[in-house]
């Protein structure tokens, strides 16, 4: 059986998230949008791209969402990005009623579907992506952590010119600018990052990872970036549906882990076929428990100005 994966959003991140699951042949994608031809052209230009490249996948593109109809995953993208200046936070009231509606349409055909959110500020989304669908913490997440620590191992790799192969980081908190890097567990090929780094240049690099975001906002002028957090919800997407039981970075429901109850947090999760199958809880220093509850704070208030 081929799989079957909804991509909601035919921009940038969208668009690139489902040419790298369809050129990977993990499944068959439908890409909706609002811009309907947007959405039909893409797909069709991918598929054109087949017979060079050898997949067989297929893609189809448009805005009606009986296409999605048994989907085993829908990423949801949809959504305004941001702008220079602007914060993830300011995209809250205006992305609400888009995931809202969106969630809705994509559950009604496909019930028993895992959502991944991306549509920025991604915590408070997750969370409106909850309200609509009903569903369990198990099959609602947010893709946060894979790019946040995806970001930070390539600063890591960059910074002692090693391979990024060797380089594991993790990222804790809310998507944003209190995100809590941790580079006590960061290693290189298994030497602890401390170890290889001065602490001033380990505080630049944390530094760096919590403005990524921004840091291309600022390259681009006009637009966020897409190549990276399309390959973070392709990873998850595969995790998933390959059931890897991947140890990833997700934004999930918490519930008492950490301390924190009914509120989505990056942590790490166990990624399979179920969805989340696990919240691994870290030991945290005190410093790094201090920023963690600093960035859950601004998630919950977040949450607490939702519509």
């Amino acid at each position: 059986m081929r799989y079957k994966v909804t991509v909601v959003g035919a921009g940038n991140v969208g668009a690139t998230t489902a040419q790298r699951i369809a050129e990977a042949d993990l499944a068959d994608v439908v890409m909706v949008d609002v811009a309907d031809q947007l959405a039909t052209g893409k797909a069709l230009d991918m598929m054109e791209a087949a017979p060079i490249l050898g997949f067989s996948a297929h893609v189809h593109g448009g805005g009606d969402y009986a296409a999605t109809a048994g989907s085993q995953v829908c990423v949801v993208t949809a959504g305004l990005a941001r702008t220079p200046g602007m914060s993830r936070d300011d995209l809250r009231n205006k992305n609400t009623a888009i995931v809202h509606g969106v969630v809705t349409r994509l559950v009604e055909h496909s019930p028993d579907t895992i959502l991944i959110v991306v549509t920025n500020p991604l915590d408070a989304m997750c969370e409106v992506a909850r309200r609509a669908s009903g569903f369990s913490r198990q099959r609602v997440l947010g893709m946060a952590g894979v790019l946040d620590a995806a970001r930070m191992r390539w600063f890591i790799a960059a910074e002692l010119g090693v391979s990024v192969q060797d380089v594991d980081a993790f990222v804790l908190g809310g998507h944003g600018d209190t995100m809590v890097p941790l580079p006590r567990y960061a290693t290189v090929n298994g030497i602890p990052l401390p170890q290889l780094l001065a602490a001033d240049r380990i505080e630049a690099i944390n530094e760096r990872t919590r403005n990524g975001g921004a840091e291309i906002v600022n390259y681009y002028k006009t637009g966020s970036a897409y190549y990276a957090p399309a390959a973070a919800s392709f990873e998850m997407v595969a995790a998933i549906l390959l059931d890897k039981k991947k140890i990833l970075p997700c934004a999930v429901r918490l519930e008492g882990e950490y301390g924190v109850d009914g509120l989505f947090v990056g942590v790490p999760v166990k990624l399979g076929r179920g969805g989340v199958e696990q919240v691994v809880e870290l030991e945290l220093t005190a410093e790094e428990k201090a920023l963690f509850e600093q960035s859950v704070a601004a998630v919950r208030g977040l949450v607490a100005e939702l519509p």
